[in-house]
C-alpha cells in the first residue's frame, strides 16, 4: 500500500501537526502500515487529535448504527444509510458582574451527557477532573478527542479502514465480529440520580417498543411492552428504587442521593451504578469517553480493550488479526507475519 492510500485509510492529511513534538516535527508523514509518523515516530492519534468534529461524529455514527444505541445517531440525508452521531453539546451562559453594563461569558462543552437539565449536567461536569472536562478550545476537549481515537479505533469497526485484511474470508470474519459486539456488548452510559434506574429502564423499554413498531414487528413490540409493564410494576413509584443507600460498582463507596451517577443498561439499571469518575475501563483505567462502554464478563471495558480480549492485536500495525496464521512472541505479543519485528515497541 502506498503512502497516499495509507493516509486516506487513517483519515489524516499529510503534514498534520504533531501535538507532542509540535514545531520539531516537520508534519505528518505516514508509515506504510504502522499507525505512526515517519518524521517523528509519534502515533497517528497525536497527529489526528486536531481533526474535525464532523469526522468524529461520522465515525461514532457508524459505531452506534445497528446497535441498541442507534437512537443516539441519525441518518445522513442522501448518505445511503450512513448515520451520524447526535452528539449532545452544552452551552452555558453566565453573567459577568462589573461596574459597567452587564455582559455574559459563554462556555461551550464539546460533549455533555444527554437527557439532563443543565443544572444536573453541570453537576456531572464538576465531578470530573478539570483535565477531562471537554470545554471547547481547552486541553480537556483535546484529551476527549485523543480518547475517542485511542479507545474506539476506527479500524476496530470498519473493514474499509483496515490495511491488513487480505482476503474475503478475513473481511467477512471482521464484519461478523463487529455485528456481534454491537448487538451483545456495546452500550452508552446514562446519567441520573441514585434511585432513578427504574425511570431509565422504562425509557429504554419505550425506545425498544417504538423501534420495533417503526420496524413493523408488532409481535416483538408487544412482548417488550408486556415485559416492561411487569418489571416496572415491582419498582417503587416515581421511578425510584426505594433503596436508602447506593454503592458505586467501581469503588464500592456510597453515591450521594443528590449526586449524578452513571447507569449502564447492559449491567442492569437496578443492579449497578457508578460515580462519574469510576465509570472507567477495567483494563486501562481510563474514563470511558462519551460514556461508550463494552460490557463483558461483568466488567466495563473500552472498545480497544474489549476487542483485543476477543481477537489478537498486531503489535506492529495495531489492527486486529482475523487470519488463522499469525506470530506470537515469547512475551505474548502478536503480529501479522509480514509485520513481525521482535524489537518493535507495542502500540498503545
Amino acid at each position: 500500500m502506498d503512502l497516499s492510500s495509507a493516509t486516506e485509510k487513517m483519515s489524516l492529511k499529510p503534514g498534520a501537526t504533531c501535538l507532542v513534538c509540535k514545531e520539531s516535527c516537520s508534519g505528518f508523514q505516514p508509515h506504510t502500515w504502522r499507525k505512526a509518523c515517519v518524521a517523528c515516530g509519534c502515533s497517528t492519534v497525536e497527529h489526528a487529535a486536531a481533526g474535525s468534529d464532523l469526522e468524529d461524529d461520522q465515525r461514532m455514527g457508524r459505531l452506534l448504527a445497528d446497535s441498541p444505541c442507534s437512537h443516539l445517531s441519525a441518518k445522513v440525508k442522501g448518505g445511503g444509510g450512513l448515520r451520524v452521531y447526535k452528539r449532545n453539546r452544552m452551552i452555558v451562559t453566565n453573567p459577568v458582574v462589573s461596574r459597567k453594563d452587564p455582559t455574559f461569558s459563554t462556555t461551550t462543552y464539546d460533549w455533555a451527557p444527554g437527557g439532563l437539565n443543565q443544572k444536573l449536567a453541570m453537576q456531572y461536569m464538576e465531578l470530573l477532573p478539570k483535565s477531562r472536562r471537554p470545554i471547547s478550545g481547552t486541553d480537556g476537549a483535546l484529551e476527549r478527542r485523543r480518547q475517542l481515537l485511542n479507545q474506539l479505533p476506527v479500524y476496530d469497526q470498519d473493514p474499509m479502514k483496515c490495511q491488513s485484511l487480505s482476503s474475503e474470508e478475513e473481511i467477512s470474519s471482521m464484519i461478523l465480529f463487529v455485528k456481534q459486539y454491537k448487538q451483545e456488548v456495546l452500550g452508552v452510559g446514562e446519567v441520573g440520580l441514585p434511585g432513578e434506574g427504574g425511570a431509565l429502564k422504562e425509557a429504554a423499554i419505550q425506545r425498544t417498543v417504538k423501534e420495533a413498531k417503526d420496524g413493523g414487528d408488532k409481535k416483538d413490540a408487544a412482548q417488550h411492552q408486556d415485559h416492561g409493564s411487569s418489571s416496572l410494576a415491582s419498582s417503587a413509584v416515581n421511578g425510584t428504587d426505594g433503596k436508602t443507600q447506593h454503592l458505586c460498582a467501581g469503588c464500592h463507596g456510597e453515591v450521594a442521593k443528590d449526586s449524578p451517577a452513571v447507569y449502564a443498561e447492559r449491567a442492569g439499571y437496578q443492579d449497578a451504578l457508578w460515580h462519574p469518575t469510576c465509570f472507567a475501563c477495567s483494563e486501562c483505567g481510563q474514563g470511558l469517553v462519551d460514556l461508550v462502554y463494552f460490557w463483558s464478563n461483568q466488567k466495563l471495558l473500552c472498545g480497544r480493550h474489549y476487542c483485543q480480549s476477543v481477537r489478537p492485536r498486531c503489535s506492529g500495525c495495531d489492527e486486529l488479526i482475523f487470519r488463522k496464521s499469525f506470530i506470537t512472541g515469547t512475551d505474548g505479543r502478536t503480529w501479522h507475519q509480514e509485520h513481525y519485528r521482535p524489537d518493535s515497541a507495542c502500540q498503545p
